[in-house]
């Protein structure tokens, strides 16, 4: 699972250092600054996701059940929450027309990474516990 959580840490820290860099130089010229800012806050989400994901990956206090779970949420939650602010900042961009219909997966996606601190804190405490 280590070695899973790492490869994903690295792709979705690649990603939001190209989506960052393209955020800031070739959208700066096409985006309102209030979708810019939208952009950015897409980027810094997905960062410090990348950062729970390396962390989650070589912490002893999370079991091997629980990191497959932490993973999943952690995922899901960056492609729904930072995945739908990108594309609904860029729709029309990219689709010539607005997608506004996509909005409530922002909040879903940000639901899940709550969800995933939240089962961190609770395994991380339980686990300091029985030690």
């Amino acid at each position: 699972m280590e070695k899973k959580l790492v490869i994903t840490a690295g792709i979705l820290g690649f990603l939001a250092v190209l989506l960052g860099a393209f955020g800031a130089h070739g959208l700066k010229a096409v985006l309102s600054e209030n979708d810019l800012a939208s952009f950015e806050t897409g980027v810094r989400y997905q960062f410090y996701h990348t950062f729970l994901l390396l962390f989650v990956s070589v912490t002893p206090l999370v079991s091997q059940k629980f990191k497959k779970v932490l993973y999943y949420l952690i995922l899901v939650g960056v492609i729904f929450f930072s995945g739908s602010i990108y594309l609904l900042v860029m729709d029309e961009i990219l689709l010539g027309t607005s997608i506004r219909a996509i909005a409530f997966i922002t909040p879903f996606g940000g639901l899940l990474l709550l969800l995933a601190w939240l089962l961190l804190f609770i395994n991380v405490t339980k686990n300091l516990k029985s030690n």
